[in-house]
């Protein structure tokens, strides 16, 4: 059994999607259609940077998912993939649930990219830039990180934003906060405490005004019932319901991104090959890790094709 993974934020990079589209006009056909949906050069500014605005949240978001959508778009044009036949479940990391969801037929690809953008926005307006952040603890599992972020947070807010794998938790808040877990995190036993470079504290209750202005823009946006089941990352569990998902998405915005629960529930129910489909490698890495008896590996360029084909047709 198959599972199809979209990356979220972290993957992207100059260059990204744009392989994909000088070679295949159906990865092409998606990066014009997040173009001219959103009025804006999206494509351009990811085949030639600069680096600094395309890590931007607001264009980082939408242009993961163009990538995403693209790279599935070839998978089904040249090596025709039947998501509903071949493919199991599909999951996306954070941002990536959009992905997923435009791949199980929820979303439309247009939709998704206005939504990422709003969200984008929305999650970098929530918090003055400077007040929050956000740190890996390595080496922890999320148990004894939750006792951490909560001894940590005081009187502000620091809460578990990601639970990616196997002694790979992530904390989120109040800057002073999450500076005090990493500092308690170095006396429990971490392998290692780091502040991560990102603009905003995500996947935190400092994000409730985002969550806000995703429960709006998504009130007027029809979802469809998936074709695949789609893994929600706040539940760990697939959800079909079209009412459902919408409430997913709003409380992703403040929730933990469920990751290593997530992973582990799909090769629980029988998958053995995970597909990273769009930027980057980070979620196959992660599968490795987590569900150690799958293969697990990633679709993003033209040469990686042939890579994927056995494991996706046979």
């Amino acid at each position: 059994m198959r599972a199809l993974i979209f990356p979220g934020q972290g993957s992207q990079a100059v260059g990204m999607g744009q392989a994909l589209a000088d070679a295949y006009p159906a990865a092409r056909a998606v990066l014009d259609e997040v173009d001219q949906t959103l009025g804006q050069n999206l494509s351009g500014l990811m085949r030639d940077g600069p680096a600094d605005e395309i890590n931007l949240t607001a264009n980082a978001q939408p242009a993961l998912m163009a990538v995403s959508v693209a790279a599935l778009r070839v998978l089904q044009a040249e090596l025709g993939l039947d998501l509903t036949r071949d493919v199991a479940f599909v999951a996306g990391h954070s941002l990536g649930e959009y992905s997923a969801l435009v791949a199980a037929g929820c979303l439309g690809v247009g939709d998704a990219a206005r939504l990422l953008r709003i969200r984008g926005e929305a999650m970098q307006r929530a918090v003055p830039v400077g007040q929050g952040a956000m740190a890996a603890l390595l080496g922890l599992d999320r148990e004894p990180v939750e006792a951490i972020a909560r001894e940590a947070a005081q009187d502000q807010v620091c809460d578990v934003a990601n639970d990616n794998g196997p002694g790979q938790v992530v904390v989120s808040g109040h800057a002073a906060a999450v500076q005090r877990a990493v500092s308690i995190a170095q006396g429990r036993g971490a392998r290692r405490a780091v502040m991560l470079p990102v603009s905003a504290p995500f996947h935190c209750a400092l994000m409730a005004p985002a969550a806000d202005a995703m429960r709006e823009a998504l009130a007027g946006v029809a979802i469809s019932a998936p074709a695949v089941p789609v893994v929600a990352n706040i539940e760990a569990a697939p959800i079909s319901d079209p009412e459902a998902i919408r409430d997913a998405l709003v409380r992703q915005v403040t929730g933990t991104v469920r990751w290593r629960e997530s992973v582990d529930r799909i090769a629980r129910d029988g998958v053995d090959v995970f597909v990273e489909v769009g930027a980057g490698k980070v979620l196959a890495g992660l599968v490795k890790r987590i569900a150690p008896g799958a293969k697990a590996t990633s679709f993003g360029q033209p040469g990686d094709l042939e890579a994927v084909r056995p494991l996706l047709t046979a």
